[in-house]
């Protein structure tokens, strides 16, 4: 809708809207711009501190996303009025837990009455303006990283369906309050060519792929057998635990990729499973993939290097 509306032209807006990039970025001096992002979303775990959590880790990943730092967020707080305020206040703890290992000052926000609880943050980073990622600039004969496996879409499907294994839910809370800061802080180290970075969030790895390729002028290629799953996200897609947003995600995006013929009906699935903090999917230079690699499984990510990025081309996206 804001693609509708008259532009603001002003330069010091480094990535606007109109990229779908991860996050805003405002140039305040030759040195330094500001990375801002918002996000919040209903509880898609039982526990409110856990579920605070995981609200956080996710409104920061867009900075984290972009090669920022985040400095400080604003909590959005939907509540009911008649609501217990133990549970808000176990949420606004673990939500707070996740910002202050993430170095990330909570220095406010806002709160209204709704029947439904929604919670999450608005972060506010900062980023030198020659040293970000945008997701728009992958390059020909880049390798494809992914920093987490794909799974928390179709296993919170079934948790709220109370047909989730412990292990499952276990493996799937690790991953959604796990932090990208790792990950981003050796990505961008200075060691490594990064040319374009996204975080694989609502639209699923397709989907977020796809405005890589689209907004780089590249296609790609995905090999299926490397991409790396949570415990028991085949499972789920096999019992049928699949969330609305994978079939829109599916909808919408699945007329530009091709498949192997060997590639099997339930990874055709997942690969489209809306996440929730999920991992970065980074487009580094191929000479330096493995050593980056290296760096991040050190550092305790466990990144896999998924896929290439090739000449445009149809289809946009192949997976084999």
């Amino acid at each position: 809708m804001l693609g509708k509306l008259a532009r603001q032209n002003d330069p010091n807006v480094l990535v606007g809207f109109d990229t779908a990039d991860d996050a805003g970025v405002y140039k305040i001096s030759a040195t330094q711009a500001l990375v801002q992002t918002v996000d919040f979303f209903t509880p898609i775990v039982d526990d409110p501190f856990t579920f605070g959590q995981i609200a956080a880790t996710n409104s920061l990943s867009d900075v984290y996303a972009m090669g920022g730092r985040p400095l400080s967020a604003l909590a959005i707080v939907c509540f009911p009025d008649k609501g217990d305020l133990e549970v808000l206040q176990q949420i606004l703890a673990g939500g707070l837990s996740k910002m202050m290992e993430a170095g990330c000052v909570v220095i406010g926000g806002h709160s209204v009455r709704d029947p439904e609880i929604k919670f999450g943050y608005s972060v506010t980073g900062m980023i030198h303006p020659q040293k970000v990622w945008a997701n728009s600039n992958a390059q020909i004969l880049d390798s494809l990283i992914l920093t987490k496996g794909l799974g928390t879409g179709v296993i919170s499907t079934a948790i709220k369906q109370g047909k989730a294994e412990q292990q499952w839910i276990d493996a799937a809370t690790r991953s959604m309050t796990t932090l990208n800061g790792r990950a981003a802080e050796v990505a961008a180290s200075g060691r490594f060519t990064v040319h374009a970075a996204t975080d694989i969030t609502g639209f699923g790895l397709i989907g977020h792929a796809r405005e890589m390729a689209v907004g780089s002028g590249v296609s790609v290629r995905i090999d299926s057998a490397k991409v790396p799953l949570l415990e028991g996200a085949m499972d789920c897609v096999r019992a049928g635990f699949i969330p609305g947003g994978l079939n829109n995600n599916r909808d919408f995006a699945e007329c530009l990729v091709s498949y192997g013929e060997n590639v099997p009906a339930e990874m055709r699935t997942i690969l489209f499973d809306p996440q929730t903090a999920g991992g970065l999917l980074l487009s580094v230079a191929r000479s330096d993939a493995a050593s980056l690699l290296t760096a991040l499984s050190s550092s305790g990510v466990p990144a896999v290097e998924i896929g290439e990025v090739l000449p445009p081309g149809k289809p946009l996206i192949q997976v084999v």
